[in-house]
């Protein structure tokens, strides 16, 4: 298992996942190493990308573990990876977010977040069910 950032030439792979990033932030996340991929057996399988809520606090915006390869310890392998990373650029706190309809909320609070608020969007087009707002301190101040 391997776990690096995206590069240009994971392009296919990292859409054939994210169906919500635009080309230009794909090459953002290339650029300044926003983003990972997960490989197993030389294989891509999994990736994270990531930005900061409020210009300072990492966020999760995305994890994706391919199907077939879920729950087998690479989505918890590619948040211990993006958890180190912030640590060393000096980051105490990361967030990220799922809907209360989907399992995600339970993987994230095994890995220590906490849920801190959530949002609705009832606007036409936008309706969704509400957004878990979750956060998990990495080291006390």
């Amino acid at each position: 298992m391997d776990i690096r950032f995206v590069e240009e030439s994971d392009h296919g792979f990292w859409f054939s996942l994210d169906r919500h990033l635009s080309e230009e932030e794909f090459l953002r996340k290339v650029r300044d190493q926003t983003g990972y991929v997960l490989t197993a057996e030389a294989q891509p399988i999994g990736i994270l990308r990531w930005s900061l809520f409020w210009d300072s606090i990492p966020f999760c915006n995305l994890l994706y573990v391919k199907d077939g390869q879920q729950r087998k310890g690479y989505g918890r392998k590619l948040m211990e990876q993006w958890e180190t990373d912030m640590i060393a650029r000096g980051y105490d706190l990361v967030m990220t977010s799922t809907q209360v309809d989907e399992d995600g909320q339970h993987f994230y609070r095994s890995l220590g977040y906490r849920d801190c608020g959530g949002f609705l969007l009832p606007f036409p087009g936008y309706e969704q069910p509400m957004e878990i707002i979750m956060a998990k301190p990495l080291r006390v101040r």
